[in-house]
């Protein structure tokens, strides 16, 4: 079984959630480019120091320096023999550039056998999970006060930490950041549609009931 994944879908549609339990049941490296960067740059790694210089002007990182740190994990012993991707690729430019290093890596994954999962949910849906969403502030975790609240109001259940909202997971703002997905996100689902290598999931479900589709579709046994 192809063990590389890279997961596709709008902001909230619940691909994190299901990152994290994947990663768990088939013990293979979560890649999260948000975390890799915030590493690179803790530990002052030269890369680390140039994506802090796009950071700190509030520009985007560009694609030769997210490519560079996404390779440089690739290259580790954990990830020969799958991986699943967060957070990259997230436009059919990141998707080639992701192309190029798996043929420059020349390792047991190979291009073809990427496979790409789509959570496909409803924009009106979408915008009511992100206003309701909170997160620690502490670990990370993510809550959905309507879906997935936590044990006690507030608190995160692990670190019993407040929670927090996100400044833009707002209705407004929750708006844009679809637009932004539709025109830059979108095509990869065509360029995996036509390489064969793209599967949906009915995202506007329960966590379980998501998590169960997706053993399914990776042809996994239902375990939930």
């Amino acid at each position: 079984m192809t063990k590389a994944f890279i997961f596709l879908g709008p902001p909230g549609c619940g691909k994190g959630t299901q990152t994290e339990l994947l990663a768990k049941e088939l013990k293979l490296p979560h890649i999260d480019t948000g975390s890799l960067l915030r590493k690179n740059i803790k530990e002052g790694t030269n890369i680390g120091l140039i994506a802090k210089g796009f950071i700190d002007k509030g520009q985007l990182v560009p694609l030769n320096v997210v490519s560079t740190v996404i390779k440089n994990r690739l290259k580790e012993a954990d990830c020969s023999f799958g991986y699943i991707l967060d957070g990259f690729p997230r436009s059919l430019e990141q998707a080639l550039s992701l192309d190029n290093i798996l043929d420059e890596l020349n390792g047991n994954i190979k291009k073809e056998d990427i496979e790409a999962i789509y959570f496909d949910i409803p924009n009106e849906v979408l915008v009511e999970r992100l206003v309701n969403r909170r997160s620690c502030p502490k670990c990370g975790k993510i809550y959905n006060l309507l879906t997935n609240a936590p044990k006690n109001e507030g608190k995160c259940d692990d670190c019993n930490v407040d929670l927090i909202q996100r400044k833009d997971d707002t209705k407004e703002t929750a708006m844009l950041r679809f637009e932004t997905y539709e025109k830059e996100t979108k095509p990869l689902l065509e360029f995996y549609t036509n390489r064969g290598n793209l599967k949906k999931i009915n995202a506007d479900q329960s966590i379980n009931a998501v998590w169960n589709d997706l053993l399914k579709t990776i042809k996994i046994k239902e375990t939930v």
